[in-house]
């Protein structure tokens, strides 16, 4: 309900796409330096608040401000309460053996889908019943709950280390040539992710004559078989094939589903192809995010997940801008062709770089 809420305040389309822009933005700016931070002070509660704080500000500014540049900094704020997530992902890998990051990537992934769906599905009821600030108020009570849970949250033992860490070492980390394999991989899946579900997919469903009202089933069908592939999937394929092996079913199988996207001719039929794209990307995100911290040393973690989440991030925000340039020239197939190559290509890159330990 965001855009529409922007545009309900008045906003011109050229400030709501800058709304929706900032997010990513502020995601590149911070990732990073939020990772450095909590590596080089060895810590890791006081990034979790720093989350959790402008979270609910930015739910409170969007109440307070009823204008578009009240919106836009709310949602500025929003994208610094992302940010955190690098230091949520480490933490909570921490709590399971190094050899089950997948595992604890996959339980927090799954986590997170529910979290968003549920929300995707009620927003708009709350807005229909109760007014545009109601799913911003809620926002802001959870947060509050949120923080003060985390009050309770012990900080995290770090291996002890000989000498302080310097800057230079953590600057090292930017250069494992897995981590930065994995977050070019992660770039890819991220334009294919914000190209189809999260961009022209539903502007697809409306093309061959959905109403509004039915575009709730395609997020259904989407984040349902995502949620199961998160918790499950990526294990079992991941036992069966390996991490090359899943990662090239994943990508091969999003760049198969992407494609077929235009050609569907009712919404039923698009939504198969959101039941196959949720799956498929479903095995790909846990395993790329536990992999980008497999080979990194615990004290330097934040550090590498910072750089991965921040490099993915321009994922988030160059796959719509490209995709929207071919649509201009060709339609919406135009985008979802840009898809489809971007997630073939990942599946090539993925069997040339990855290696399975037993390889």
């Amino acid at each position: 309900m965001l855009s529409p809420y922007v545009e309900h305040l008045g906003a011109s389309y050229f400030m709501v796409d800058m709304v929706l822009g900032v997010y990513g933005l502020m995601q590149i700016l911070f990732r990073l330096p939020i990772g450095i931070g909590s590596d080089y002070l060895n810590r890791r509660r006081p990034f979790i608040y720093l989350g959790l704080i402008a979270s609910g500000t930015s739910c409170f500014l969007f109440m307070w401000g009823a204008q578009p540049g009240w919106a836009l900094a709310a949602r500025a704020v929003s994208g610094i309460a992302a940010s955190a997530w690098v230091v949520y992902t480490v933490m909570f890998a921490g709590y399971f053996p190094k050899e089950e990051a997948g595992k604890a990537m996959g339980m927090l992934q799954f986590t997170t889908v529910i979290a968003q769906l549920t929300s995707m599905m009620i927003s708009g009821y709350m807005v229909e019943h109760w007014g545009w600030n109601t799913p911003f108020l809620m926002g802001g009570i959870v947060a509050i709950a949120a923080l003060l849970l985390a009050l309770r949250l012990p900080e995290q033992k770090q291996e002890k280390r000989k000498s302080a860490i310097q800057l230079k070492d953590l600057a090292g980390v930017m250069k494992e040539p897995l981590l930065v394999r994995v977050s070019l991989l992660s770039v890819l899946a991220h334009c294919v992710l914000f190209i189809t579900m999260f961009g022209y997919t539903p502007n697809q469903a409306l093309n061959i004559g959905a109403s509004k009202e039915s575009l709730g089933w395609l997020t259904l069908a989407f984040m349902i078989p995502h949620a199961v592939a998160t918790l499950y999937g990526s294990r079992t394929f991941g036992r069966l094939l390996g991490d090359r092996g899943t990662l090239l079913i994943g990508f091969t199988g999003s760049a198969l589903f992407t494609l077929l996207i235009p050609s569907m001719p009712t919404l039923a039929m698009l939504c198969l192809t959101q039941v196959g794209n949720g799956f498929m990307q479903g095995l790909i995100f846990p395993l790329l995010l536990g992999k980008s911290v497999s080979e990194v040393d615990p004290y330097k973690r934040a550090t590498a997940m910072g750089f991965y989440q921040a490099v993915y991030a321009v994922g988030m925000s160059a796959g719509p801008f490209v995709a929207g340039w071919m649509s201009a020239l060709y339609g919406l197939i135009g985008g979802f062709w840009l898809g489809g190559i971007a997630a073939g290509l990942a599946a090539v890159l993925s069997w040339i770089w990855m290696k399975d330990a037993k390889q």
